[in-house]
């Protein structure tokens, strides 16, 4: 059963990763909407690949029914909507993670919605910002969900994060900046994970887009 599972991760990333339909950050596609409506959309066309999706899905689509006009702004304290993605490079050997200054772990690039429903033009600017890559593309199709605890910090209580992944690519030889959200930036192949003490979701999206 568990090389079943690892071959239909394998597939999936092999054809997430072959998806034609690349967009950079130009394309009107991406542009800002503040109406939850299209979120809702690109949710109820996700097809769950599993329970636990189904129910991070229900639980979102949940979140967008009580706060219809602010779910995807931080001011929604019980949580909010938010957007990340796996950078990969165009060789899908290795993904660029972030260790995070605020919550001191490594992890995908992403980050809060701030009142734009567009999930995939989020994921697509919080890379941008972070990495420093300014011609980084996005595949417009989420291809996981999670949803998970943010501490409380002053002036912020615990909440959660109502996350929607992408998968989004470098060009070649791209340069990484390191911005002032992060500790460090670093390439990071499959094998090399264990150095970076991950915790299970990054260790699922690397699973999914770059299985072997």
């Amino acid at each position: 059963m568990l090389a079943n599972a690892r071959a239909r991760h394998s597939l999936r990333g092999v054809r997430l990763f072959a998806h034609v339909d690349r967009l950079n950050a130009r394309d009107p596609r991406l542009a800002p909407c503040a109406e939850l409506s299209l979120a809702r959309s690109l949710l109820l066309a996700l097809e769950p690949r599993d329970a636990a999706q189904a129910q991070f899905r229900e639980r979102m689509l949940a979140l967008i029914e009580r706060h219809p006009h602010d779910a995807h702004r931080r001011t929604t304290l019980e949580g909010h909507l938010t957007a990340s993605a796996l950078i990969v490079d165009e060789g899908r050997t290795r993904a660029l993670l972030t260790h995070h200054r605020k919550l001191g772990k490594w992890l995908q690039m992403g980050g809060h919605c701030d009142g734009d429903a567009n999930l995939a033009g989020v994921a697509l600017r919080e890379c941008i910002e972070e990495s420093g890559i300014a011609d980084l593309a996005v595949l417009p199709t989420p291809f996981d969900l999670d949803i998970h605890p943010i501490p409380a910090r002053p002036g912020e209580p615990e909440h959660l994060h109502y996350d929607t992944r992408f998968v989004v690519v470098a060009p070649a030889g791209a340069q990484f900046v390191v911005s002032d959200e992060s500790h460090a930036l670093a390439w990071v192949r499959p094998d090399e994970l264990a150095r970076y003490a991950v915790d299970d979701s990054v260790r699922r999206l690397f699973e999914l887009v770059l299985g072997d």
